[in-house]
């Protein structure tokens, strides 16, 4: 038996070399066999027969299966990561960009989690004269941050914090009756 093969009680399971692993995660992006063996590693002048033979093999096509199944894991993204990136948002401050009360700090100098809170930048240059022979060049820059807001809701509802809260209705101090409460009456044929 080969070394990249597992024998679990009456199962077999069988390891994938890392070029195979690397095809099966390329092959989930586009489903181009071609491309995922070339990115794997396998030689470019075989890379569509490769591509094609991966798939007929039951193992790989099980990965592959279970990498679609579970596209969150195979990308990476799991719910820490999500929240992460929401408290950067959510808890920025447009402060920490800033050098004093004008002067913005350049961009080099602000960290990934700064880096991450802006959603679009624009810059803007005009001239005017001086008064007299000279030109002033005026530079502007404007930095839009992405919505804290939401990423504070968003938060809150990962977190469970906006759940719907129990509320007992009462009367009087007294628990409502939710049963409906049915009333016979005699039949009179006068009435």
């Amino acid at each position: 038996m080969k070394n990249n093969t597992i024998i679990e009680g009456a199962k077999q399971i069988i390891k994938l070399t890392p070029k195979q692993e690397i095809f099966c995660y390329e092959y989930c992006i586009d489903f181009n066999a071609t491309r995922a063996a070339k990115l794997a590693g396998y030689n470019e002048k075989t890379a569509k027969v490769i591509g094609c033979q991966n798939l007929t093999k039951l193992y790989i096509k099980d990965r592959i299966k279970y990498m679609r199944d579970n596209l969150a894991e195979t990308a990476g993204i799991s719910a820490l990561k999500i929240i992460n990136e929401h408290s950067k948002i959510a808890f920025s401050s447009f402060a920490n960009m800033k050098d004093g009360w004008m002067l913005l700090k350049d961009f080099d100098n602000l960290t990934d989690a700064e880096r991450a809170c802006i959603s679009e930048i624009q810059t803007k240059e005009s001239r005017r004269a001086d008064g007299g022979d000279g030109i002033i060049l005026e530079e502007w820059v404007k930095i839009k941050l992405w919505d804290k807001q939401k990423s504070l809701d968003s938060l809150s509802k990962i977190l469970g914090y906006d759940a719907p809260t129990k509320v007992d209705l009462t009367t009087l101090g007294k628990q409502i009756n939710t049963q409906p409460t049915i009333i016979f009456k005699k039949f009179n044929p006068d009435e």
